[in-house]
């Protein structure tokens, strides 16, 4: 990855050098602030003050040269305007090419004020994450909340590109006119749907739309991907990637995630009963649903690794392995074998490709779609986590065909395998390996950077740093932008230990509340089945209906907090509260003294799975944010990582139910709720820690 500030440097117009944000000047003043408070000879009001008057200063001289080169486009186009009257009344061809160029080079020229705008907005965002690092302090949400609508603040400027819209408009009208209509009297506002009929407009609009792509909802919900955005992608990396995006290898890779996800839990409501009629005990459900976590460890490795050279034949063998695993997993009822049944559940984890329909979004979707692809693939998630327990709810029936017996147990894998086989023969016929040429020669400057909020929304800082000099080191070494570092500092990560050593420590605080919500999640899910027959005798749909409806949350909680709690609160407010409140969901699940009712159990569950899914929502939109640019690509990125903290904790949950089943169903609730508990207050007191680090 090619630092930020060589980027600026090399892709200034020498002409325009004295008007872009001086951020070699901001970052070294952010340094001195640092040093000087140290050394107590600065206090931190000074800081700020200081501070914010240098940012003013750099928007104001950003916004009056915008202003300026607007006059002068303006300008151009009137003069244009009038020649263009003049041609109308006595047409010559050779005058109108002319005029058609003319227009163009006024486009190209307004290309370059688009890219100076969405150049100065990326370097401001940047400069401002660097002086919240340093400091701990929310600097961002101030600054933006007091300037982005006071009256004399000239943010909006920057990053509404207010004034552009009418140049684009008479651009677009006076091109759509000089061509060749074939004696059509309509004008380009009687066809509104008519395509862009000018490459220069195209190139416009799309950088128009680079520079407001996102909305808060969209943002926040492709986080939970942790796939990984470019901040300042080259022309000719977004030309390589409209030539790999495909739709429909897009969509059959949100297939793909979506059958997962069904995959993954439709067996949940009657994984206790398939356990106990295959003699083991209903606990066992824990390893049987357990099973694809732990395959799932090895294959998230190897299907990144995969997918740096293909990304057809990962699908193909995760479409194989999952065929596989369900036509096992339903077998294993007629020939009575645990065995069989935790084998099928193997080969479901190791046809685990999330890892590859991340990258694929990440490397071949244009930057322009990215966002909601990426949204899309926590949709996809979502749903298919309501779907499969709803499907499972469904398949109550009981008939053989010959030797092979259909019921709620086999269900499951049958209707799964054949699923499966329907997106093999889709995925054969429908897929477009994209080119891998295009991929080889990319230059490490093509990483993502890890973040991708806008600045308009507001950075929401994670925790950050200590004054331990070595913590400033790494903080130094991962975020620096400095044109001096060397570049095999900015190469990807080749191992998973390189990839940990770069984990700063409130990376690793968040990988822990990664593990946690991941681990409670996952004890309310697999016990949910044995829990409720336990105490409340309920029917397999009655689970299945209890799952769904949790799953069905997600996306309206994501909503909410997207929309609306994250406008409104810090993102690490957001992050210590969801904390506290799935403690609490965890306490009021205990069974204790008075009886345990369908109420307690309905309503604990709720509030820990709904808390969970925000805090899971709030720390991954935190982890893109921080995580180091060098695990943006590559095989050991960030969004592996976080795939093996959570898959880790899903294995330790489920072996956790089977060994408590040991000590007895009337004990299952509690003892598998006690680990909960105790990860639940490790992650409050490390954040509560790590914020009185920062002050």
């Amino acid at each position: 990855m090619v630092a930020f500030g060589k980027k600026l440097k090399d892709r200034q117009i020498q002409e325009w050098q004295g008007y872009y944000i001086n951020y070699k000047l901001m970052k070294k003043r952010v340094r001195q602030y640092a040093q000087q408070i140290q050394q107590g000879t600065l206090d931190r009001r000074h800081v700020l003050k200081d501070f914010s008057r240098m940012l003013d200063n750099q928007i104001e001289k950003i916004v009056l040269f915008l202003l300026e080169q607007q006059g002068l486009l303006a300008s151009r186009i009137a003069k244009l305007g009038e020649m263009h009257n003049d041609l109308q009344q006595e047409p010559e061809i050779n005058k109108i090419t002319e005029l058609r160029e003319a227009y163009r080079t006024v486009g190209q020229n307004l290309l370059n004020l688009l890219y100076f705008v969405e150049i100065n907005a990326i370097g401001l965002r940047k400069i401002l994450k660097k002086f919240d690092k340093r400091f701990g302090y929310r600097f961002t949400d101030y600054y933006v909340k007091t300037r982005a609508n006071h009256p004399y603040s000239q943010l909006q400027q920057v990053f509404k590109h207010v004034g552009i819209g009418a140049v684009v408009g008479a651009l677009s009208r006076n091109l759509h006119e000089l061509q060749d209509r074939q004696g059509s009297y309509l004008s380009i506002y009687d066809q509104p749907s008519l395509p862009l009929q000018d490459p220069v407009v195209d190139s416009i609009n799309a950088a128009v739309d680079r520079l407001s792509h996102s909305t808060n909802f969209l943002n926040f919900l492709a986080q939970h991907a942790l796939i990984m955005q470019d901040d300042l992608p080259a022309p000719s990396e977004e030309q390589v990637d409209e030539k790999r995006y495909h739709f429909m290898s897009l969509l059959l890779n949100l297939a793909n995630t979506f059958l997962y996800m069904v995959n993954t839990y439709i067996i949940v409501p009657t994984a206790d009963d398939y356990s106990s009629s295959l003699g083991a005990a209903p606990t066992v459900c824990g390893i049987v649903i357990g099973a694809m976590a732990v395959a799932q460890l090895f294959s998230s490795v190897y299907f990144s690794a995969w997918s740096n050279k293909s990304y057809f034949r990962p699908l193909v063998f995760s479409s194989l392995a999952l065929f596989l695993g369900n036509v096992f997993y339903a077998l294993a009822y007629d020939v009575h074998s645990i065995w069989i049944l935790l084998i099928g559940r193997l080969f479901c984890g190791l046809g685990s490709a999330r890892a590859v329909n991340r990258r694929y979004i990440s490397d071949c979707v244009p930057l322009k779609i990215r966002m909601q692809a990426s949204a899309g693939f926590v949709s996809a998630s979502a749903l298919g986590m309501a779907c499969g327990p709803a499907l499972a709810g469904i398949l109550q029936t009981n008939f053989k065909i010959y030797n092979l017996t259909f019921n709620q147990n086999t269900l499951p894998g049958w209707v799964m395998a054949i699923a499966w086989l329907v997106y093999l023969v889709w995925l054969w016929i429908s897929f477009k390996e994209p080119s891998h040429d295009v991929e080889e020669n990319h230059t490490p400057n093509q990483s993502n950077n890890v973040e991708n909020g806008a600045l308009e929304k507001g950075l929401k800082q994670p925790l950050l740093i200590t004054s331990d000099d070595k913590v400033h080191e790494d903080i130094d070494q991962d975020y620096d932008d400095s044109e001096e570092a060397p570049e095999e500092s900015r190469l990807p990560a080749n191992s998973i230990g390189s990839a940990y050593r770069l984990l700063t420590p409130s990376v690793k605080v968040q990988l822990l509340i990664y593990f946690m919500l991941k681990y409670v999640m996952e004890i309310l899910l697999s016990e949910s089945s044995v829990v409720t027959t336990y105490y409340f005798n309920w029917s397999t749909s009655t689970v299945a209906v209890f799952l769904a409806c949790l799953g069905l949350t997600v996306l309206p909680v994501n909503i909410v907090v997207g929309n609306y709690i994250s406008n409104m609160f810090e993102d690490r407010q957001i992050l210590l509260t969801s904390e506290i409140m799935v403690l609490i969901g965890v306490v009021l699940s205990f069974h204790v003294i008075f009886p345990y009712t369908e109420p307690q159990y309905i309503c604990s569950g709720l509030l820990l799975f709904v808390s969970a899914e925000v805090l899971e929502g709030v720390n991954l939109s935190l982890l893109s944010r921080v995580m180091s640019s060098r695990l943006s690509r590559g095989t050991y990125n960030g969004g592996l990582l976080s795939t093996e903290a959570g898959t880790i904790a899903r294995v330790i949950a489920d072996g956790t139910i089977t060994l408590a089943g040991f000590l007895g169903q009337n004990k299952l609730l509690n003892v598998t709720l006690l680990p909960s508990l105790f990860i639940s207050v490790i992650s409050i007191i490390a954040t509560c820690y790590t914020y009185n680090s920062l002050y």
